[in-house]
């Protein structure tokens, strides 16, 4: 099969936009991955820079990392334990939700799908000062309920799974129905199973959300023993004296969660990202 000039233009001009983009990417994450060698003196001196220089690099800050007297890996783990609970309830809630939406005929329900709409176009730093005053009134200041709740039945992975529901045959429930199952059993034992390429695009997508929140964790926690990552590693820089060595190889290192996260799944991920695009 010929291919005609347009076409060939259309994959050159494709090839350079994704090796551009490819450059964008990985030059930060190479920035950051030779500075995890360089002591913190070296990054005060030139900034994040990308001169490989093997004079200058060592192990001397990843031995800080796993020996030094510090609290990364409290931070760590608290971000892992926030990931992991925060991910979990959020597909299971944001996936029944969704299959309400998808499978059953029910008085309001447009107008409710519609609200999920809306609330996705409204930016999250709208809704900090309500979200703050309601959590304060509820008692649930410093503790991990007060990040975790507000996010378990996201719009965002509630708008997926119902496009993923979408695409399903509608026979494919009413054969269970046929064969004597019940509701319950229908969606845990039919339609869960299939859902797995879409649960893993959402379990990444909302992996790195939980894992790199900032603002809202930071507004809401005051105990520095319930830290999560990024506030821990945000108390390194101070008036007083700013701890390169740790910060930087520690960046590096949180970069890894995600990345293993990514790794396990990828099997899954683009057939979660296109399948719901396509109605069956």
């Amino acid at each position: 099969m010929s291919v005609t000039r347009k076409e060939r233009v259309v994959r050159i001009c494709l090839v350079v936009l994704f090796t551009v983009l490819c450059f964008f990417i990985l030059v930060p994450f190479y920035a950051v991955t030779i500075s995890a060698f360089k002591p913190g003196e070296e990054l005060i001196r030139y900034g994040l820079n990308l001169r490989f220089d093997l004079n200058v690099m060592s192990l001397d800050n990843f031995v800080y990392l796993f020996t030094g007297d510090h609290a990364y890996f409290t931070w760590f783990f608290n971000s892992l334990l926030l990931t992991v609970v925060q991910v979990v309830l959020t597909l299971l809630i944001s996936a029944t939700v969704a299959y309400g939406f998808s499978a059953y005929d029910f008085r309001g329900k447009n107008f409710l799908f519609i609200c999920v709409l809306l609330i996705m176009m409204v930016p999250f730093e709208i809704l900090l000062l309500p979200l703050y005053k309601l959590i304060f009134n509820i008692g649930l200041m410093n503790s991990y309920s007060a990040i975790v709740l507000p996010s378990i039945a996201n719009a965002a992975t509630i708008f997926f799974f119902r496009q993923y529901l979408s695409g399903l045959p509608k026979e494919l429930i009413a054969a269970g129905r046929v064969d004597g199952a019940t509701e319950y059993g229908i969606y845990v034992r039919l339609i869960l199973p299939i859902m797995k390429p879409s649960f893993a695009a959402m379990a990444i997508l909302n992996g790195m959300n939980s894992w790199n929140n900032f603002l809202w964790p930071f507004m809401v926690l005051s105990n520095e023993g319930k830290y999560t990552l990024p506030i821990g590693l945000k108390t390194l820089l101070t008036p007083y004296g700013n701890n390169y060595d740790l910060l930087i190889v520690g960046s590096f290192f949180s970069i890894l969660p995600i990345f293993l996260l990514f790794i396990a799944f990828q099997k899954y991920f683009i057939d979660g990202m296109t399948a719901g695009a396509v109605k069956g």
